[in-house]
Order: structure tokens, then C-alpha cells, then sequence
């Protein structure tokens, strides 16, 4: 089953996220299947990017996201 995910990149105390297709068994830092977007939580105001057209394909391929990655979509 494939998860839309948050995976953690960036060096100590300064967290950046990548938003990430992946196998729901799969570790963290493991392989992905696709790049979707970014999260940065650091800087002022919070960057969100995501790509919305790949995210909509695959809610259509049945991935299902995370409730993180959901309240960003909204």
C-alpha cells in the first residue's frame, strides 16, 4: 500500500521535510516513489509547496496520505 508522507531531510535543529510517495512498510529515510513537494517549518512564515497535480494522481492511483500531508492539501 502506498502512503503521500513526510520524509525528514536537513542537518540537526534545522528540520526540512520532502512530501513523499512511499511504501507504507518502507523506513524512513528508505526510497521513494515520487517527489511531490516540500515543507519547511523553520522559516517565517512556513513554506508549504506541493504539487497538486501529481498529488491528485495518485489519491486516484489509491496512495493515501498522511493526516499531516491531508491538512496541508486543505
Amino acid at each position: 500500500m502506498l502512503r503521500i508522507r513526510l520524509t525528514r531531510t536537513g542537518k540537526r535543529n534545522q528540520p526540512r521535510y520532502r512530501i513523499v510517495v512511499k511504501e507504507k512498510r518502507s523506513k524512513l529515510g528508505g526510497t521513494y516513489v515520487d517527489l511531490l513537494g516540500f515543507y519547511d517549518p523553520t522559516q517565517n512564515p512556513k513554506v508549504i509547496k506541493i504539487d497538486k497535480k501529481k498529488y491528485a494522481e495518485w489519491i486516484e492511483k489509491g496512495a493515501q496520505p498522511t493526516a499531516t500531508v491531508r491538512s496541508f492539501v486543505k
